[in-house]
């Protein structure tokens, strides 16, 4: 049992959903959206950096070493993995460790509406999942490629920084590749993966102009192409993708962007005050005729307009989706109201529990 264990399994016991593990402080983890301590004791540096370098092995050793930050993976058996961040600090070493189930749930688990299900079923083209960090797009799409696993018969190709989920063949084979450990960065082993006969590929996080343009790419070549970006809406996340190129190519983009999108889902996740737990509210753009001709002309500014009109096939903004949370019970008023692109549409419900 390495060191690290006992305060991880502390705050599994807590249903956390990460371990602040950081020198100079006592030991915190995020319980239900909040951080609470779940520990006393203030860690010394020496505590931190034993119990780090017990997890780390030489490669992980070396990028920190060189980087003063590291991005790994770390699994205790029988009980769960952890996506770990290991950082440099005023006071020390610290490091943040996010709990990842041993199993993808399903979609059915998450309480996904239909329309993700129906995502699912497309053979190329983009589906982005969106949301700050902490929103779940990580579990979103595991549901999805799960869903796909148990659906489809073909090879499945995941390239994440760390690996996450691991996926057990079903119907597919999956390749699951790490940044750092089998493959340099995102774009070498995308423009890899595209020699290797792959139906789905899924990217962890698009997080550059040359990983994105080859995603865009290869959703063009007849590949489904899945990947998160950290952006806040559907038109946002349109916009983010498009900008990322220099402006004489954009024209040409928005066109690939029209016709290789199948849809975006942007998502954030609430605390809920009918029980313990959080709720994830979901605002769903499906790229229908009329969404792709906006894309094509640059009016993304209408987008939200198109999802608003779009409610018969799914669509849905993040406000709507926030006024169902709370019609539910699931969500208070007051959280709703934070949360809110249009604050004016919760000003009655911003006092309520």
């Amino acid at each position: 049992m390495k060191h690290i264990d006992k305060y991880l399994q502390a705050a599994l016991g807590q249903n956390a959903s990460d371990l602040h593990f950081v020198s100079g402080d006592p030991v915190r983890a995020r319980v239900h959206g909040g951080l609470q301590l779940i520990m006393e004791e203030i860690l010394t540096l020496e505590v931190v950096q034993e119990a780090m370098s017990e997890i780390m092995d030489g490669v992980t050793k070396k990028a920190f070493d060189a980087d003063d930050a590291a991005d790994f993976a770390y699994e205790i058996e029988g009980v769960s993995r952890f996506r770990v961040n290991v950082f440099r600090h005023l006071n020390g070493i610290g490091a943040i460790f996010r709990a990842i189930p041993s199993n993808a749930m399903t979609l059915d688990d998450l309480n996904m509406p239909d329309v993700v299900r129906t995502l699912c079923r497309h053979t190329q083209g983009m589906i982005l999942v969106t949301g700050k960090t902490g929103s779940g797009k990580s579990t979103t799409l595991a549901a999805m490629i799960n869903e796909m696993n148990r659906r489809m018969k073909g090879h499945i190709i995941t390239i994440e920084d760390p690996i996450e989920f691991v996926h057990s063949a079903k119907g597919c084979l999956i390749s699951q590749r790490e940044i750092g450990v089998h493959t340099p960065g995102f774009a070498e082993a995308l423009q890899s993966a595209l020699r290797e006969d792959p139906d789905v590929i899924l990217i962890g996080e698009m997080r550059d102009l040359e990983t994105i343009s080859i995603a865009v790419t290869a959703a063009e070549m007849g590949i489904l192409v899945m990947g998160t970006l950290h952006t806040n809406g559907a038109a946002q996340t349109v916009d983010r993708i498009i900008n990322s190129f220099p402006a004489d190519k954009q024209s040409h983009i928005r066109t690939m962007i029209s016709t290789s999108l199948r849809g975006v889902i942007s998502q954030q996740l609430l605390p809920t005050c009918n029980r313990p737990g959080r709720a994830a509210a979901l605002e769903i753009l499906i790229n229908t005729p009329a969404v792709a001709n906006l894309i094509r002309r640059g009016k993304l500014d209408q987008l939200e307009t198109a999802i608003q009109s779009g409610g018969r096939i799914g669509m849905k903004t993040m406000d709507n989706a926030l006024l169902e949370l709370v019609d539910k019970g699931w969500v208070s008023g007051k959280e709703a109201y934070q949360q809110a692109n249009n604050k004016h549409m919760f000003e009655k419900l911003k006092d309520s529990d």
